[in-house]
């Protein structure tokens, strides 16, 4: 039976890519997720985070079913989306929305940014074509633009302006779980931090879901419930946002929040960085896929690969070592940098709070408002 505070899951889901077909012998796979599980409860927001390459933008399209997966199950309120028929699934589309990384080449540049927001309507059936323009000016209005730019393209736009555009259309089908691939990752801090604020007022107002791909995790501190940490296609620890950056128990999750630079002259890290490069995807070593890379590895770890396990207090791991691994130290240190890095928002969280606006409270009003 299902529960049903789990609105979206994954289940040894794969995606495998093969790059090369030899003439003679095995093709060259690229496993780009290889047997995920996770779990994202209803009305929480939940984060991906990893190096460039482990996996996780295949790992969002695969959970809206963009691209279809090589393996496994993927669940949404119970129903397996790998199993539905097209029609089935296009239904289901309505409560499942994305938002893409780079907002200029997810909009359509030969139509209007109105057309663009009522597309969804047209799809779903939504409303009536006398009342659409109404919702589009109405969801303008939400995410910070003005109406009367329902009638612009989206090339007169700023990144940061279409990539509010890109939200109210992803708004626009009434959906349940937003999915956004580093969807501010491409902006200026100043309009990310706005950005943001959008996503978490329109998850409370409207009670969605939110599952957020990020490397920045000063973005994931501020606006994530529970975090997974993936590394070449695999999760190695799921945690709220609270246990991940206080006391991390893989050396992998250390090794990330480590890296947070800090917003301060001559601010130096004490902690151990990671040394060496990620293996090969296409030739992936031994064991653990990080033992290479990791300065506690030992016999077991080069011989036998983890799987995530459920430890006291419900956060999982994928380490051998995880229940005696202490890295407080390491955690202390990171934690203290990653509260630094994270000040960043809150000038714009006390703004928004004040009712000013975040350019006002920087003492620079000649920054444009709807940037």
């Amino acid at each position: 039976m299902s529960d049903p505070d789990i609105i979206l899951e994954a289940i040894a889901l794969e995606r495998h890519f093969v790059t090369r077909k030899p003439m003679f012998g095995a093709p060259t796979v690229v496993r780009a997720v290889d047997g995920v599980d996770l779990r994202v409860r209803r009305g929480e927001t939940f984060a991906i985070v990893g190096e460039s390459g482990c996996g996780k933008s295949t790992l969002a399209r695969l959970l809206l079913r963009l691209i279809d997966p090589s393996g496994g199950t993927i669940r949404y309120e119970g129903a397996d989306l790998a199993a539905l028929a097209p029609a089935d699934l296009r239904a289901k589309r309505r409560d499942l929305q994305f938002i893409f990384q780079d907002p200029f080449s997810s909009l359509n540049p030969r139509m209007t940014v109105g057309a663009l927001i009522e597309e969804p309507m047209r799809t779903h059936d939504i409303g009536t074509p006398a009342d659409r323009p109404g919702r589009v000016a109405a969801l303008l209005s939400r995410v910070g633009l003005m109406p009367d730019y329902a009638n612009r393209y989206p090339h007169e736009f700023s990144g940061g302006q279409r990539q509010r555009i890109g939200i109210a259309r992803a708004l626009a089908s009434g959906p349940k779980v937003l999915v956004g691939d580093e969807p501010v990752s491409a902006l200026d801090v100043s309009i990310q931090a706005q950005v943001v604020n959008i996503l978490e007022d329109l998850k409370a107002e409207f009670g969605l879901t939110l599952v957020i791909i990020a490397h920045d995790l000063a973005v994931i501190r501020h606006m994530a419930d529970r975090v997974a940490v993936m590394y070449l296609g695999k999760i190695v620890e799921v945690a709220t946002v609270d246990e991940l950056f206080s006391t991390p128990r893989h050396p992998y999750t250390a090794a990330l929040i480590a890296a947070i630079p800090v917003p301060q002259v001559g601010a130096r890290s004490d902690a151990r960085p990671v040394e060496g490069d990620p293996p090969n995807p296409i030739n992936l070593p031994a064991g653990c896929r990080f033992q290479p890379r990791c300065a506690f590895a030992q016999d077991v770890c080069r011989a036998k690969e983890p799987s995530l396990q459920t430890l006291p207090g419900g956060r999982s791991v994928a380490c051998h070592r995880a229940e005696v691994m202490s890295l407080t130290g390491i955690a202390e240190t990171t934690d203290t940098r990653t509260k630094a890095a994270h000040r960043r928002f809150d000038l714009y969280r006390a703004a928004r709070i004040a009712g000013a606006s975040p350019q006002a409270a920087q003492g620079n009003p000649a920054l444009p408002s709807q940037e």
